[in-house]
């Protein structure tokens, strides 16, 4: 009987937990403190105690809607028309209850009982996106489960959104995720367009991962995936109509992007596709020969590298003078504009060159021309006529800021046409008589040469999204420069936070309740939605051969990437054994040299701004990494590979030795200075909690600390190698001592 009585206790207990208060719950009665919900709901009231999910659990669905998505009060411009039925939100949330809670509703029709789900459309007066959440219907009796659990929208985006809140709730509720606290919201977003941004033109995403981020995207109440589908280095959309123009193992076909919108659909974020002209252009250019630097039968001049910015070439830029040039990129815009359904198309337009005007061309034919007078009238024109092809499709167009610092005294952009604002803090419209989007402060662009991460104490603490009628929303921006062939889960990782910073401050507003550090606890603790799948991994391998081998000998870029710089800009690290492959930075490259003991070619460094970005993510020990370095100079600091968790030195900060680093923790130094003006094989063996150094074959020393084997980038924006660098090769394996002096062996032969 003694040993019977906690188990009483603890049965008590739980009825008692089914009838009171939790944490979860966020305290008394009437108590407004946020749930674990990410975005926080703008109103929040906790009744007490908890409602609680059984295997008698239904999701009822009135009949008389159940095909609808919308009423009229839930239309709205943006985010664009709802796609989903009630019925299909109704079958899509049985499937992700069974994967949070191992429940299984089935759907019904009719009065609901306690601990239904009720999925209803009617004018709640909150918008398109706006929902009330009611799970405390129902009295407090003990055993009682609460009442049944309403979701009330006035379209389906407003529903989905609702039972995001509920499925968070859930998750967040342990073991077994079967209740949620007592309680009623009426929540409606702050700004209409929540966007994630994608630089797509300098880096081909795969499938899988835009999948899983549109999942996030829902889950998060973000409603617009930004596609950036076209830069200067790459075209992603591949159409019959235009040969050349995109590489089909590296673009997305009609068939993917009618996947991608119809899945995107079902997470209620719309695809909002962006072609980059006239400037950021030379694949375009160059596949139909209409960019300034193409004779274009203009009869002037081409113009040169002198007309655009230093590490270009003029074909950068669309020719605007040339009828053909223009004509062609209506072509282009007529086509893909057909392809999506979003509200907004992006055609691009910011950062053309104050000195084309310089240009004779441009000259002659501003003089000629009586309708514009100046380079901003001959860029607004040329944004109109494009406004006037994405008009007739139905849908309004995007430019990025830009054009408004050109004058531009006879052409004035279209009304209609919206404001990407990259410049800025995102908090007041910047463009008078233009609805905007800001993005300015949300950069992720993760390589050494911009080296630009969301400062996310003060997204989370401090910016205040602006509510201004003209300010349609924010985004977070992703830019692939200098790391085009980077895994998809190194952006991912670069990402996730801010994106959840920026999903809550976009749809709440108000003041933030916690901590940065406290709302990204709540954020690992909530983990994935459902449906999210493991992206592919390549094997480690444990054979002896390289997981990765850069080799810095000449090649040409990979098919489906243009070359967009002027000669000795963006140079291409071929990466033989794997799949990462490099890229230089467009000022303060890196040098191709050859002989003088480089085997094939060799890169030289002599500038802190020298890096290549490789974008990967660091390999948990054990590894290995070899390479062949001639250092010229002693700096204070010089990195050979690094990311936001550690770097292997070739010169350790305060030592001069060749050592290892990991972040905010430790400096380790090996025995060891290498000597300048000549080559050395050094290669590191990394065991958890152990590193070894060698030198041309011999073991120097060893350090006890280790670091997950760093893949962002060769050297940091601050601390670059001066000296040659030759076949840097890395292992999945801790290599042995006879296998480190057979590597000196086989680069000697």
């Amino acid at each position: 009987m003694r040993r019977a009585m906690p188990v009483l206790l603890f049965i008590l207990s739980l009825v008692i937990g089914a009838i009171t208060p939790t944490a979860a719950g966020a305290g008394e009665p009437g108590a407004t403190a946020p749930p674990s919900v990410v975005p926080r709901p703008t109103d929040w009231t906790d009744l007490g105690g908890r409602t609680v999910l059984t295997p008698r659990t239904r999701i009822v669905v009135d009949p008389r809607s159940a095909r609808a998505t919308a009423l009229p009060a839930g239309r709205a411009e943006l985010p664009g028309p709802a796609r989903q039925s009630v019925r299909g939100l109704a079958d899509q949330l049985r499937a992700e209850l069974a994967s949070v809670s191992g429940l299984r509703p089935r759907i019904a029709y009719g009065h609901p009982a306690p601990g239904d789900i009720v999925l209803r459309l009617t004018d709640t007066g909150l918008g398109a996106e706006g929902y009330r959440f009611d799970s405390g219907s129902g009295s407090r009796t003990a055993g009682d489960t609460g009442g049944a659990v309403t979701v009330e929208a006035a379209s389906t985006h407003g529903l989905f959104y609702g039972t995001r809140t509920l499925l968070q709730l859930l998750r967040a509720t342990a073991p077994d995720h079967h209740s949620l606290p007592r309680a009623r919201a009426a929540d409606r977003p702050a700004q209409a367009v929540r966007t994630v941004h994608l630089d797509a033109g300098r880096k081909y995403w795969r499938i899988p991962y835009l999948e899983n981020l549109i999942r996030r995207m829902g889950d998060q109440k973000l409603n617009t995936l930004f596609l950036h589908l076209s830069e200067s280095e790459g075209f992603r959309l591949h159409s019959p109509k235009f040969p050349g123009l995109a590489d089909p193992g590296h673009s997305y076909s009609r068939a993917d992007i009618e996947h991608l919108k119809a899945f995107a659909a079902r997470h209620h974020v719309q695809l909002m596709p962006g072609i980059e002209v006239p400037g950021h252009a030379t694949v375009i250019s160059e596949a139909f020969g209409i960019g300034f630097g193409a004779d274009n039968g203009t009869g002037s001049a081409p113009c040169t590298g002198a007309h655009t910015h230093s590490h270009l070439t003029a074909d950068w830029i669309i020719d605007m003078t040339s009828e053909r040039a223009v004509e062609k990129t209506e072509e282009i815009v007529d086509e893909f504009a057909g392809w999506f359904d979003a509200p907004l198309f992006a055609i691009g337009a910011e950062e053309v060159p104050g000195q084309l005007a310089e240009c004779p061309r441009v000259k002659d034919f501003l003089a000629a021309d009586p309708d514009v007078s100046t380079l901003g009238d001959l860029l607004n024109r040329y944004i109109n006529t494009l406004d006037d092809v994405v008009s007739k499709h139905g849908r309004r167009t995007a430019v990025y800021n830009g054009s408004e610092h050109l004058a531009a005294p006879q052409q004035k952009v279209h009304g209609p046409v919206v404001f990407i604002t990259w410049e800025g803090t995102g908090a007041e419209p910047a463009i008078p008589g233009h609805d905007e989007i800001a993005i300015g402060p949300f950069y992720v662009t993760p390589n050494n040469y911009h080296h630009l991460y969301p400062d996310e104490p003060w997204m989370y603490d401090t910016w205040a999204p602006s509510t201004t009628p003209d300010m349609l929303g924010s985004g977070l921006v992703n830019w692939a420069d200098y790391n085009f062939w980077s895994d998809d889960g190194y952006f991912e990782q670069q990402m996730a936070a801010a994106r959840a910073i920026l999903a809550d401050r976009a749809w709440n507003a108000s003041p933030t309740p916690d901590t940065v550090d406290g709302f990204r606890a709540l954020v690992a603790r909530l983990g994935d939605p459902p449906g999210i799948r493991p992206l592919p991994v390549a094997p480690r391998t444990d054979d002896g051969r390289p997981s990765h081998h850069w080799t810095f000998d000449p090649a040409p870029y990979p098919s489906g990437w243009t070359y967009a710089g002027s000669p000795g800009n963006t140079l291409y690290a071929e990466d033989v054994a794997g799949a990462l492959p490099g890229t230089s930075y467009i000022i303060n490259n890196p040098t191709p040299v050859t002989g003088d003991g480089a085997t094939g070619g060799a890169w030289r460094f002599d500038h802190d701004r020298d890096g290549v970005g490789l974008g990967g993510l660091d390999t948990a020990e054990p590894w290995t990494v070899s390479v062949r370095v001639r250092p010229t100079a002693r700096t204070a600091d010089q990195v050979l590979l690094s990311s936001k968790a550690g770097a292997l030195k070739l010169m350790q900060y305060g030592t001069g030795r060749v050592g290892l680093t990991r972040y905010g923790t430790a400096d380790h130094s090996f025995p060891y200075t290498l000597p300048l003006d000549r080559w050395t094989l050094l290669t590191w063996v990394a065991e958890p909690g152990r590193t070894t150094l060698y030198a041309d074959g011999e073991r120097v020393g060893t350090v006890e600390a280790s670091v997950p084997l760093p893949l962002r980038s060769i050297g940091t924006e601050k601390a670059s190698l001066r000296g040659d660098l030759d076949e840097l090769r890395t292992w999945d394996e801790a290599l042995s001592p006879g296998q480190v002096r057979d590597l000196l062996r086989r680069d000697a032969q």
